[in-house]
């Protein structure tokens, strides 16, 4: 679908950041506004926006969420239509999942489906968080829909090919941001400081614990400390320390296991090195629970048209799942064949052929089967 590809091409050169996807949604209001106000309706909600569709009988409401935003990841691809913005990039394929949304929104339009279909343009999914503020807004209650679908870019499968299961798909996921208050000094005198950097090394090691002998082996989850940063100079000692990371489980019960075993070590530490610990979480992404019903009835479909997998869960973070907690629902992983490149890398070059496989698939499914 070569309108799709255009689509694509031209949201990949304006990667924006979380709730500051302004040019990202003028772009998608301005296809919007092509189709006729008697078929399509419309409305903004912050830097995303809520679409319907009017379906042949508008029996009931099928939801599909596409993510809108950017990372803050300088683009390496050399592609012709590259990040036009400096030091930003759609490194994790949320240009293919808008512009898949708007081919599918484009094909429906031209020859309607039964259903009412609601496209919930949705920013902010790398941070904060769009999808709790969206569904908790007025207007979700106006274009609510009965089921919902998402999808995500998957690098490692082969075009044509579908990848989900019933359940968990996605982990539970929360940032922690950690810093660390003590004396500086110079590094001759460390009996005249508190050291920062040795309680910050010691905090480190002792939350790589707390998966290994807190949480039931059986289960899976990870703490991951992504960035750390303390001190000016090498002869000075650092009176502050700084520690940024995340925490991910598959279950609910640990990721609060997670966060309280953090507590507790952070007590022991501030009592252990004279230190005073500031500790914030961030905003808690559910996990992504698929529903039983829906993915057996989409995977017996797909399996009649195209290559399905069943996955592994996996601990990305999601916050669809905060969709999937109001409205029951799915996400899948599409084949985009970049295997060298993965998520979040500055190399990332989806396979564009993708774009028109899925389209003609949710179409046909949207169509028939749903």
């Amino acid at each position: 679908m070569e309108y799709a590809i255009e689509m694509r091409r031209a949201l990949h050169k304006i990667p924006e950041p979380g709730f500051k996807e302004f040019k990202t949604q003028a772009f998608i209001l301005e296809q919007i506004r092509t189709y006729p106000p008697d078929r399509v309706t419309y409305d903004t909600f912050e830097t995303g926006v809520f679409v319907r569709v009017k379906g042949l009988t508008g029996n009931r409401t099928i939801g599909y969420r596409a993510d809108i935003d950017g990372l803050p990841i300088e683009e390496a691809t050399g592609l012709p239509y590259c990040s036009e913005h400096p030091g930003f990039m759609h490194a994790c394929g949320h240009d293919m999942h808008a512009s898949i949304a708007l081919g599918l929104m484009k094909r429906i339009v031209e020859l309607p489906v039964m259903d009412d279909v609601v496209f919930l343009f949705q920013p902010a999914e790398e941070g904060p968080g769009g999808a709790e503020p969206m569904i908790k807004s007025p207007l979700f209650e106006k274009y609510r829909p009965s089921e919902m679908y998402g999808l995500h870019v998957a690098p490692e499968y082969p075009v044509g090919t579908i990848a989900s299961r019933p359940g968990v798909l996605f982990a539970s996921a929360r940032e922690v941001h950690i810093t660390i208050y003590g004396q500086s000094g110079h590094a001759a005198f460390p009996h005249l400081t508190i050291d920062t950097v040795v309680a910050q090394a010691a905090l480190i090691m002792q939350l790589q614990t707390i998966v290994s002998r807190s949480i039931n082996p059986m289960n899976c989850s990870v703490i991951t400390i992504g960035k750390v940063d303390a001190g000016i100079r090498e002869n000075v000692i650092a009176g502050r320390a700084v520690l940024d990371g995340t925490m991910r489980a598959l279950n609910g019960e640990d990721m609060e296991k997670l966060e309280r075993r953090v507590r507790d070590i952070i007590r022991g530490i501030e009592a252990s090195f004279g230190v005073k610990i500031d500790l914030q979480f961030g905003n808690r992404y559910y996990e992504v629970v698929n529903d039983r019903q829906i993915v057996d009835k989409f995977s017996s479909f797909v399996k009649m048209n195209a290559n399905y997998i069943e996955c592994d869960a996996a601990m990305t973070g999601e916050d669809f799942g905060f969709m999937l907690k109001e409205i029951p629902g799915m996400m899948f992983w599409l084949g985009v064949d970049n295997p060298t490149s993965g998520l979040h890398q500055p190399t990332l070059n989806p396979d564009e052929s993708a774009i028109s496989f899925v389209i003609d698939l949710l179409d046909h499914y949207f169509r028939e089967y749903v």
